[in-house]
């Protein structure tokens, strides 16, 4: 397995999204920091993974609202343990909890799959126009595709413009995950932690192993 990535080379994932989002913030006229951040947590290793990524964010993306399945059990104690841990660095750091509906459950029809996530979109809606965040940061979870067409959909109303940042998990080496295939098209940004995911999909773009 490819070694993980140096440690000056991980500062460059925080460094990309603090100048999307400055950069998405002086388009509108608005003042920089702070930068309302909304993550998609999911179930299995998602979680664990994209709190490694958090871990080397500054505290100017706060408040951090986080966003899993209802039928997650395990992402709200480690979401509420890392940030426990991160409040004796932060003393004034902001996140919040929301749970959606689940748009896909493993080995569930396709069929079902889109009524389901539907539902989950028309759920997930009203929850991000509250949220409102300058960037929404995910890495595969099914729940992460109704929160960032949720997202898409208020910036084109034009209600909210929000950066959407793909991060693929480590364990997709040469295929994409189910949500990716869908949000490769979509999101603004789209890091993949392998080089043979970059040749297949010239859009990524290959920071080496980030977790």
């Amino acid at each position: 397995m490819e070694a993980p990535l140096p440690a000056a080379l991980l500062l460059l994932l925080p460094l990309l999204l603090v100048s999307l989002a400055l950069l998405a913030r002086r388009r509108r006229g608005r003042r920089t920091p702070p930068l309302r951040l909304l993550v998609v947590a999911g179930s299995g290793g998602h979680t664990a993974e994209i709190l490694r990524l958090l871990s080397c964010l500054s505290e100017s993306y706060s408040p951090r609202h986080y966003i899993f399945a209802d039928s997650d059990k395990m992402s709200e104690a480690k979401i509420l343990s890392f940030e426990q841990k991160r409040s004796e660095t932060f003393s004034n750091s902001q996140f919040t909890l929301d749970r959606i509906p689940r748009s896909r459950e493993v080995r569930q029809s396709w069929i079902s799959s889109v009524v389901t996530t539907l539902y989950s979109i028309l759920y997930s809606l009203p929850l991000t126009y509250k949220l409102k965040p300058d960037l929404v940061l995910c890495n595969g979870p099914g729940t992460c595709v109704p929160v960032c067409i949720s997202a898409l959909l208020l910036g084109l109303l034009g209600i909210k413009r929000a950066i959407i940042v793909y991060v693929e998990s480590i364990c997709r080496v040469e295929t994409l995950s189910l949500s990716g295939k869908i949000l490769y098209y979509f999101s603004d940004y789209f890091i993949v932690q392998w080089p043979d995911l970059k040749e297949k999909y010239p859009k990524s773009i290959y920071l080496g192993r980030l977790v």
